[in-house]
């Protein structure tokens, strides 16, 4: 099942299967899908992202856990929920991401939601924003300025994933539960760049 994106902004691309290892139903996407069983699939097992970027959702809708999916192939749920905090073997929404750029991606970084506090404007990945001069493992808030990112619980790209970007919110981020159904806390403590 094909289907057409209405955004003229680029390609993308997106093949799942219901079964591990690209085995079983297989179905080509162009364009978000808000719940897989609509298309007659159960769960997404594996899949091969050929165009573009996406994220992917725990749940129907765009809720619950979100993974960022970057080209490559996934034949298997641990091979894009792997890093999590918590294991989620399941995949029933995504949709593209839009305003990935990697070359030119800008995010504001505040101490406080709202935009309050010490700032920091960013323009690379930093695995640790610790190590790379941040004050604790928090952060309040966000402005996205051009771009896309993924956001992890912990350093070293490790625990939930929370995708922000610029076409999203107008791109501001001011409290934790703006960046997900799923966010329960402030703790941010490595992001980088999605790629196209």
């Amino acid at each position: 099942m094909a289907l057409n994106n209405p955004n003229p902004l680029g390609p993308w691309k997106i093949t799942v299967y219901d079964q591990e290892n690209f085995q079983g139903k297989r179905l080509e996407f162009t364009s978000a899908c808000q719940n897989i069983m609509e298309c007659g699939v159960d769960n997404i097992r594996s899949l091969k992202v050929e165009c573009g970027a996406w994220t992917g959702y725990e749940h129907s809708s765009f809720c619950g856990q979100q993974f960022v999916l970057e080209r490559g192939e996934y034949p298997h749920w641990e091979s894009w929920s792997g890093s999590n905090a918590y294991h989620i073997e399941r995949m029933m929404s995504f949709r593209p991401i839009c305003s990935a750029n990697h070359k030119e991606s800008k995010m504001v970084l505040f101490e406080k939601e709202n935009f309050m506090g010490r700032q920091w404007e960013i323009n690379d990945d930093y695995p640790s924003l610790q190590a790379m001069g941040w004050g604790n493992n928090e952060i309040g808030s966000m402005q996205v300025q051009s771009g896309a990112w993924v956001c992890y619980q912990f350093p070293g790209y490790r625990g939930y994933q929370y995708i922000m970007e610029c076409d999203r919110h107008g791109g501001e981020y001011k409290h934790y539960r703006e960046w997900g159904s799923h966010a329960q806390s402030f703790q941010v403590q490595s992001l980088r760049r999605i790629q196209q």
